[in-house]
């Protein structure tokens, strides 16, 4: 929690669940990564916090953007991006948002197959085109591996096809999956990757750009390694496979820029010992899966969860949300433990929730409000 989220919760005391986030440390882990990876350009990936606010300071420090679909292309764009900045990173895209991004001056877009390829060709003449390559995710708590991507063979023939199109070439990309928690990912990935760079390089495609994806994590509930500890790697992986003749690079990072500059505000709705053989209680909050958190499916990120009883005797808990919804539990199997003394109608805070929180938030699931959102 920063002093300025401390001030806003003590001063405001803001309904909950709501989500406040400090844009000032936004723009500090921004400089942190580029002075982490001078060489590399920044492309925000817009899908982890596309608030105006996150995106109106972004342009300002000359950000690029990580673009999922026409709307966040939009989003970016009446935030003051310029188009030429924006790359249309989702490789499943409609027609007419290919369209839509083209004429509105995008130049970069990704694709993992044949057909969208061809989608390319035809509705973005003369595009950029990078095409994402299958990686291993092992290491990451949020893998992406099974929805992307597509295998070395296919890359090089898709590459190599791409200028007798009518399109531009333009590079490659992985993605070592969300909360990589291991630097050997990225190093494993470079060298796969590099690999087949070199091989269309000498078969005379003019790739010039390597894009790492994103992946770098925020501290949840356990450590995680200093984002030097990734750049290390990344440069001396990338080092080791093209020495000095380093192509562009490209990184697309969202949690690590959003997440541990806000928090989720929310506040008990009842404590329960459902069994009375049992120690575990189960704490209920006004917020769950389907108000945002939907990232602790399968229990995969942790957060911390701070309450005014810290310090005091702990015991095991059970945490979900409100709904009715079966589904509704955060965590059951992770060994959360929080004070006795926690009870219906206190407030608990929860940290590093300024990624992918507001943007998985459901519509009025049981008649539930959106989560609430205040930029500071």
């Amino acid at each position: 929690m920063t002093p300025k989220i401390a001030r806003f919760l003590s001063q405001q005391q803001p309904a909950t669940p709501c989500l406040v986030l400090d844009v000032d440390r936004v723009e500090a882990n921004f400089h942190a990564l580029r002075r982490s990876l001078p060489l590399a350009r920044i492309y925000y990936a817009v899908k982890a916090n596309p608030a105006p606010q996150v995106l109106e300071r972004l342009v300002g420090l000359s950000s690029f953007f990580d673009a999922a679909s026409m709307e966040e292309i939009e989003l970016c764009l009446a935030a003051g991006a310029p188009p030429e900045s924006i790359s249309f990173g989702n490789t499943i895209k409609k027609v007419s948002a290919i369209r839509q991004a083209h004429a509105a001056g995008v130049p970069m877009f990704a694709f993992d197959s044949r057909e969208e390829l061809e989608k390319l060709a035809r509705h973005a003449p003369g595009a950029r085109v990078y095409c994402r390559i299958l990686v291993e995710n092992d290491g990451a708590d949020w893998p992406l591996s099974r929805k992307f991507g597509t295998t070395i063979d296919n890359a090089r023939d898709l590459m190599l096809a791409a200028a007798g199109m009518g399109l531009d070439p333009y590079g490659l990309s992985f993605h070592v999956g969300s909360q990589q928690t291991t630097t050997k990912a990225y190093e494993v990935a470079i060298a796969k990757v590099a690999m087949l760079f070199t091989d269309l390089t000498e078969a005379g495609v003019n790739l010039r750009m390597m894009n790492l994806g994103g992946g770098f994590p925020t501290r949840y509930r356990d450590d995680v390694p200093e984002i030097d500890r990734f750049s290390d790697a990344i440069m001396r992986t990338m080092t080791a496979h093209f020495g000095n003749a380093l192509p562009e690079m490209v990184v697309e990072p969202g949690r690590f820029i959003v997440a541990d500059a806000g928090l989720v505000c929310a506040e008990v709705v009842l404590v329960s010992q459902r069994n009375p053989h049992d120690p575990v209680r189960w704490v209920y909050l006004d917020i769950g899966r389907f108000g945002g958190l939907a990232e602790t499916e399968g229990e995969a990120i942790k957060y911390r969860i701070a309450t005014s009883h810290d310090g005091g005797a702990m015991g095991p808990v059970a945490i979900a949300g409100p709904t009715c919804d079966g589904a509704d539990i955060l965590y059951e199997k992770s060994n959360y433990r929080l004070p006795l003394a926690l009870t219906s109608g206190d407030r608990v805070e929860l940290l590093s929730t300024g990624a992918y929180v507001t943007t998985y938030a459901s519509t009025r699931f049981n008649g539930f409000a959106p989560l609430a959102e205040h930029y500071i």
